[in-house]
């Protein structure tokens, strides 16, 4: 039994690793990503939180959150979770007694601008760095084209590991 405390701060950043049940590649397929999109519009519009950056790979997903005043991100991904879970079930009979989740998540409080800065590229370099693609441009379930879009990104960025991501390991 673990004894880890996780940390609810108002008005913070959080940078959040969730992963499927015994890595399962559900979010292989198109229509899963979509389910799992509803599923965030569906919290969101009952407990709001920003999604500031986000990655979908097959079997797990990067992102990172700003919360408002209610800073409760478990009740969030509990919700998302059952959410995702209880319409994959529906669509797929077949699953119905299959874990779609490992049990929680990993969090890191966002600590300053670095830091952020640092997880944000993280995020974005991740499906090249399991071999997904060679351009962080070529991954479609990606913030990274809003972020380019902005500016922050030029548009080769990542196709090598960038310095800010080395030694960084949020799986």
């Amino acid at each position: 039994m673990s004894n880890y405390k996780r940390v609810y701060l108002p008005n913070h950043s959080y940078f959040f690793t969730v992963v499927t049940a015994n890595r399962n590649d559900i979010f292989a397929e198109n229509k899963n990503v979509d389910l799992l999109k509803s599923a965030f519009r569906y919290v969101q519009l009952r407990k709001h939180f920003n999604i500031d950056a986000i990655c979908i790979l097959p079997d797990h997903l990067h992102c990172i959150w700003t919360m408002q005043n209610d800073c409760n991100h478990s009740v969030r991904w509990q919700m998302i979770k059952t959410f995702f879970t209880r319409e994959y079930r529906k669509q797929n009979p077949e699953q119905k007694h299959r874990s779609i989740w490992q049990p929680g998540y990993w969090e890191h409080a966002i600590r300053d601008l670095e830091d952020w800065q640092r997880h944000i590229d993280y995020l974005h370099y991740n499906p090249v760095k399991h071999g997904l693609v060679e351009s962080v441009n070529d991954w479609y379930y990606s913030s990274f084209d809003k972020y380019y879009k902005q500016g922050y990104y030029e548009k080769n960025w990542g196709n090598s590991e960038p310095v800010t991501v080395s030694g960084l390991s949020c799986e």
